[in-house]
């Protein structure tokens, strides 16, 4: 019940704020506007991205308090939203941001939970008992690598209605599970609470779209979901729960590194926007919107079950 408490704080924050960005995005011009890249044809609000944030760190200093990895998320969330905003007011001057400057500050927030004593510290039963404990330079190189991936990874994958929040809430509530079958309950309150707040988005966000997240949603879902993994799913993890995570964010992680790498062979940059991503390609084969991030949902629908299942079945 304290757990379902959590989420359902965090959801209904989300059908209070959601109206209220909304009408302050359209009265202020505040929207996406179409272009040739992009699929909507009407301009969509963007301050969706400020919504999530609240709806998730407002329930998490109320149950989790100021520990350390609640101010993790709303020390790096503030500065991803606010560099996010920055960028998605570019979007709605039909500009795009300078690729550098946002580089340059999810690399430094990637490193924030590292001041917090939250990071990927080793391995566990190598078939030799015990654990094996990362060097600093690699717990914290493994640890910003993580983090500054996962903030562009679902970044990436948000450009269909409601496919970044619907694979975000399945990825929440399996590293829920996670934290829950590891014991570790501030952990499991983060996820539930970011889950909440995903669903929530949801229903405003699926097609046809009424908000945006943006890259200031986006990105500091991201963040938060790449700190619970550290914080839960990675920590005394054996090398086969290691992949519990991996499963977990399956859907983004693998468009993203199909991306990367149809980029490379094609010369162009590789944060250079184009329709190289798998819900593009869904949808040049014929799906229509609803379509494709059904299909995907279950991908990812798919990968979180056989997460959940390597966990219990591995006994960790």
């Amino acid at each position: 019940m304290f757990y379902l408490a959590a989420s359902l704080i965090s959801f209904a924050f989300m059908f209070v704020l959601v109206p209220i960005f909304r009408t302050i995005a359209m009265k202020t011009g505040f929207v996406d506007r179409p272009n040739n890249r992009k699929i909507h044809r009407n301009p969509i609000p963007l301050m969706g991205g400020a919504a999530i944030y609240l709806a998730t760190i407002v329930p998490l200093l109320l149950f989790v308090g100021t520990a350390r990895l609640s101010l993790a998320i709303v020390a790096g969330g503030l500065v991803l939203v606010a560099i996010g905003l920055v960028d998605d007011y570019a979007k709605t001057q039909g500009q795009d941001f300078p690729v550098a400057p946002r580089v340059i500050v999810y690399l430094g927030v990637a490193t924030m939970p590292l001041l917090f004593g939250i990071r990927i510290e080793g391995i566990s039963n190598l078939g030799l008992g015990g654990m094996v404990i990362f060097p600093e330079w690699l717990a914290w190189g493994s640890t910003i690598i993580w983090v500054f991936a996962l903030i562009n990874m679902i970044n990436f994958i948000d450009g269909v209605d409601g496919l970044a929040s619907g694979i975000s809430t399945l990825s929440s509530f399996t590293l829920f599970v996670t934290a829950l079958i590891k014991g570790q309950p501030d952990t499991a309150l983060l996820a539930i609470i970011l889950g909440g707040a995903c669903i929530g988005f949801l229903a405003f966000n699926f097609h046809p779209a009424r908000i945006f997240m943006g890259d200031a949603g986006a990105t500091f879902i991201g963040y938060s979901l790449a700190v619970i993994a550290v914080d839960g799913a990675f920590k005394s993890a054996t090398f086969l729960t290691m992949i519990v995570p991996l499963l977990a964010l399956g859907v983004p992680i693998i468009d993203t590194v199909i991306v990367m790498l149809r980029r490379m062979l094609t010369g162009k940059g590789l944060h250079q926007a184009d329709k190289l991503h798998s819900h593009h390609v869904l949808m040049r084969w014929g799906l229509n919107q609803i379509q494709t991030v059904s299909f995907l949902y279950l991908i990812a629908a798919v990968f979180c079950l056989l997460s959940i299942l390597l966990l219990v079945t591995t006994g960790s």
